[in-house]
């Protein structure tokens, strides 16, 4: 049994993606703390843009919800929510509004159906527990020496890379609907229009770093696989 296989070549890229993951939350964290004190020109609360927003696109229906913790907003495509965190909801932010705009562009990809959508919601759910698996059948193959083990191990890895590969055209798309609504509408310009940018640059580069560690995770279980085969 070849425990050396820990040691694989991707450590380091994992160590180094991780280190950046830390610095890019920071980046998040001050560029959200930055914009989150700045007060829109048009007193805006997040939750009177996403409700603005929602009655334009055909989506009356939809509540806007507000949700306890920080930076927690997110779309509810099983319930149809649209859920703000208490600033966000509460406040008439620069960064309330950009928060806000793009939770209402997913509503907006789900009521026209837009494919990495849909295909990122069926895959939620097999993946979420797929992952909990995978690296139990990881650790099982490398002491029990059942390489079948490991190879699943490897495709649920593979089916997590997928994952964050789909939900990155879905973020970059729901920033892209929320800064030209507020574009189109007036609502941000300018100094605002240009915050309300850095701020979604900033999530957005979360989901890259999430894909990039996906990738080395699944390079380095590959390896693993691979020298357990040999």
């Amino acid at each position: 049994m070849d425990f050396l296989a820990f040691q694989g070549s991707y450590w380091p890229l994992i160590l180094i993606i991780f280190v950046a993951s830390l610095f890019i939350q920071g980046y998040l964290s001050r560029t959200y703390g930055k914009w989150g004190q700045v007060r829109n020109s048009r007193n805006l609360t997040g939750a009177e843009l996403a409700r603005m927003m929602l009655d334009e696109n055909g989506l009356s229906h939809v509540p806007v919800n507000m949700v306890p913790g920080k930076l927690s907003d997110h779309y509810d495509p099983i319930r149809k929510t649209v859920n703000l965190s208490e600033a966000n909801y509460r406040l008439p932010s620069v960064a309330a509004l950009a928060v806000a705009a793009h939770e209402v562009g997913h509503a907006i990809q789900d009521k026209v159906r837009m494919p990495a959508l849909v295909l990122r919601g069926r895959l939620a759910m097999p993946l979420s527990l797929g992952m909990n698996l995978a690296p139990l059948l990881l650790l099982a193959g490398i002491f029990l020496q059942l390489t079948g083990l490991l190879w699943v191990g490897v495709i649920l890895f593979a089916g997590a890379l997928l994952f964050h590969l789909v939900t990155l055209p879905v973020e970059f798309d729901a920033s892209r609907r929320a800064l030209a609504y507020m574009g189109q509408r007036g609502i941000v310009s300018g100094q605002e229009a240009g915050g309300a940018r850095t701020v979604l640059t900033a999530a957005a580069l979360t989901y890259v770093a999430g894909f990039a560690m996906a990738l080395a995770q699944l390079l380095n279980v590959l390896g693993i696989a691979r020298s357990q085969s040999d």
